[in-house]
């Protein structure tokens, strides 16, 4: 079990924060961005920047070569549909993935969306942490996540009609 503290401030006791969440255990703001049989996608629980969202298995694995087939293709599909609603509705032009294996939780992908006011922190990939650290410390104003919680009610919509 450990500790996980949501940018809200709300904290919980988990074995795992991902199956906490497509578990229903655990709600992150906004709520489910799109569910499929396989993945589960919501906003990132611990930084609020608008349309930062992860892509979660159901199954608890931990590596992508685990992935059934099935999983594997329901993954692209989602990770693309995802991606065109954030470029469509929210107007992100470019985002960064990332996915590790060495993590506590199990499989899943962040995607973080670069915004002009991120590049303070520099262009490269050694520019996500400070940003995300800035985010959670100095981002958790009622603004601004009035504006992350609208965000995800627009890619929730695109994504459920589409």
């Amino acid at each position: 079990m450990g500790t996980i503290t949501l940018s809200n401030g709300k904290t919980f006791e988990v074995e795992c924060l991902s199956c906490a969440i497509t578990q229903d255990l655990i709600t992150p703001d906004g709520g489910v961005v799109i569910e499929t049989e396989f993945f589960h996608a919501h906003q990132d629980v611990a930084y609020p920047i608008k349309g930062l969202v992860i892509l979660a298995s159901k199954r608890h694995v931990k590596c992508f070569d685990e992935l059934t087939t099935e999983e594997k293709i329901d993954y692209i599909d989602v990770l693309t549909k995802i991606r065109k609603a954030q470029r469509e509705v929210l107007g992100i032009e470019h985002v960064y993935y990332f996915y590790n294996e060495d993590t506590t939780h199990h499989f899943h992908t962040w995607m973080v969306p670069r915004y002009e006011w991120m590049y303070k922190f520099g262009r490269s990939v050694e520019s996500v942490r400070p940003v995300l650290l800035h985010a959670r410390n100095e981002m958790n104003d009622k603004e601004n996540v009035k504006e992350v919680i609208h965000a995800i009610e627009l890619l929730t919509k695109e994504l459920s009609t589409n």
